[in-house]
């Protein structure tokens, strides 16, 4: 008997080496996720006939078996090739406009094999690695660096825009900006970066007595002092950064021009949704009249009357948390939310106990894209962002989604199984 214990133990270890440190959390609580989302989307569909829960549970078993490969891999060996993958990812975005297939007014799939792959979602962590090895290789310590990896960004962001799909462009943005700041990019360039946004934003709210206009200038001349302080070449830095402000009214009238009429909706409805109930603001009206009818221990799975009887639609896609609201509560909330916040916070922790720059930088591009996408999907189903078709990280249904994440937290216990552990100082 003590002989093949010893044997089971011994086969354990053997089995279990290659991911002796990787981290429990970072892989434990998307499985979690991913089980909840499975019971969440089969409570939305409860009496539709689909089957889309069984589904996201399989891809989720995929999922979970590539995460642990890429756990047991060397990520470094990424370095060699992120130009090949950036190509790729370039290509597959491309490809979408031309083989591409058409659904819900936008053009974003490619089938294979009787599936529908969104390329959009898997390009998010295409430029995760090609920004982290840019960066590895030259931070963004200078501004040349800066607008080199801008100029990386770029082309993904304007194929993903044009499908169109904006909710996947706002990703990229984040995921970009995150990795300049941890690439040691300055923050007031981080600002400048964002400031023609926040201008052309402003001068077409409309705020009564002109305030837009007041608070514009004064934003302006606020982007004025900051170029001037962290910018070389202050004078030509200066009039640059209040000549691009100034114009940005200008641009943010062309650019809302550029919009298809139901981003427009979304983006004026979440303001104010009762102005069209049954059209454009119809989405988020049920969706916060679930959440609230949730209370505090919500009315149970399976039990949630706006779910029930289909009220919102697409809600288990990107409406999935009005379905925690209301069948989990406030509580059911909470617990979801402290979930994802240890989830990054671990995501943070592998970043810093890595030595290579170029793992740590994987790290902060997994943990943007999350961050991000978590706060503006909850934002949007209880009114506090735009409606922007951003799925919940491996809750909402969808394949290309699920799978992307799953690779990423992959490559995330690759850098932290890679991480050798510091020695005490008292050893």
């Amino acid at each position: 008997m003590f002989i093949q214990r010893s044997r089971r133990s011994s086969l354990w270890k053997r089995w279990s080496k290659p991911w002796q440190r990787i981290d429990p959390f970072v892989f434990g609580i998307p499985i979690v996720l991913t089980l909840l989302g499975g019971l969440l989307i089969r409570s939305t569909e409860l009496h539709q006939g689909w089957a889309d829960w069984s589904q996201h549970w399989v891809i989720g078993a995929i999922g979970t078996v590539i995460a642990l490969v890429f756990a047991r891999l060397d990520y470094k060996l990424l370095l060699s090739f992120h130009w090949v993958i950036y190509g790729l990812t370039c290509l597959s975005l491309l490809a979408v406009k031309f083989v591409g297939t058409s659904a819900l007014g936008a053009q974003r799939w490619i089938t294979i094999a009787g599936f529908n792959v969104q390329p959009s979602e898997f390009a998010k962590l295409g430029l995760i690695i090609s920004l982290a090895a840019l960066l590895h290789h030259r931070p963004a310590s200078s501004v040349i660096s800066t607008l080199r990896t801008l100029a990386i960004t770029v082309i993904p962001w304007g194929l993903v825009f044009a499908q169109p799909d904006l909710g996947t462009a706002l990703v990229f943005g984040a995921i970009t900006l995150g990795m300049l700041y941890w690439g040691n990019a300055h923050g007031g360039w981080i600002i400048l970066m964002l400031s023609p946004l926040v201008s052309g934003i402003l001068l077409n709210i409309p705020l009564p007595f002109g305030a837009s206009i007041g608070l514009w200038i004064v934003w302006t001349i606020a982007m004025g002092l900051v170029a001037w302080l962290t910018l070389p070449n202050p004078v030509l830095s200066t009039i640059l950064s209040v000549s691009v402000n100034l114009s940005a009214g200008a641009l943010g009238h062309i650019l809302w021009g550029l919009l298809h009429d139901y981003q427009r909706d979304r983006l004026i409805l979440f303001l104010d949704p009762d102005k069209d109930p049954l059209g454009g603001g119809y989405h988020l009206i049920q969706s916060r009249i679930a959440i609230g009818a949730g209370q505090l221990w919500g009315k149970g799975l399976n039990h949630g009357t706006q779910t029930q009887l289909n009220f919102i639609p697409e809600q288990h896609t990107d409406f999935i948390f009005s379905a925690v609201g209301e069948e989990f509560g406030f509580i059911g909330c909470f617990l979801l939310m402290v979930g994802f916040w240890l989830l990054c916070v671990r995501l943070i922790k592998v970043a810093n106990a890595t030595q290579d720059s170029f793992g740590s930088l994987l790290c902060l591009g997994v943990f943007s894209m999350l961050v991000f996408q978590v706060a503006i999907n909850v934002g949007m189903t209880i009114g506090l962002a735009p409606v922007t078709g951003i799925p919940l990280p491996w809750l909402s249904y969808g394949r290309s989604a699920l799978l992307t994440n799953f690779m990423a937290i992959g490559l995330v216990e690759s850098v932290a199984n890679q991480t050798k552990p510091r020695k005490s100082s008292y050893s």
